[in-house]
Order: structure tokens, then C-alpha cells, then sequence
């Protein structure tokens, strides 16, 4: 079991070695760099980024929930009112 496993890691680092220094390599560099360049024209956010934004928004419709909510009951509170004013007249 162990010759087959220093055969293995024999092959292995073989093929490394014989892609490293292929025209493979190069492509590979290129096409990394390629992609970084599309991917910073395309103004993409992190993860961390987009997690933060998240909660924020999260946290913002929780808010207008609960002043939307207030403001109903304002609302029915001066209608009341108006409706008490307005009987006498």
C-alpha cells in the first residue's frame, strides 16, 4: 500500500511539474487575469459586502413596518376625533 501511494504521489507531482511548464500554465495566468478584468468592470460586490447590506435592509424594513403600523393607528386616533368634533355640529 505504501508503493502505491509514493506511486501516486510520484505521478502526481509529474504532472505538476509537466503542466507547469506547458503552454497550459500560460493560458491558465491569462485567462485568471481576464477574468479579473471582466470581473472588476462588472463592479460585483463581496459576499461580506452583500451579507451587510442585507441585514441593514432587513433591519430598515423593520422599521417602516413599525412606522407604518404607528402611523395606522394615528391615523384611526384623528379620524376618531374628527369624527367626536364633527357630531356636534
Amino acid at each position: 500500500m505504501n508503493q502505491r501511494s509514493a506511486w501516486f504521489d510520484d505521478l502526481q507531482k509529474n504532472l505538476s511539474d509537466l503542466i507547469a511548464r506547458s503552454p497550459a500554465a500560460d493560458i491558465e495566468r491569462n485567462v485568471r487575469g481576464f477574468m479579473g478584468q471582466a470581473f472588476t468592470r462588472l463592479d460585483l460586490v463581496t459576499r461580506e459586502e452583500f451579507d451587510i447590506q442585507s441585514e441593514l435592509l432587513t433591519r430598515t424594513r423593520v422599521k417602516v413596518d413599525a412606522l407604518e403600523r404607528e402611523l395606522r393607528a394615528l391615523e384611526a386616533r384623528v379620524a376618531a376625533l374628527e369624527g367626536r368634533e364633527a357630531a356636534p355640529e
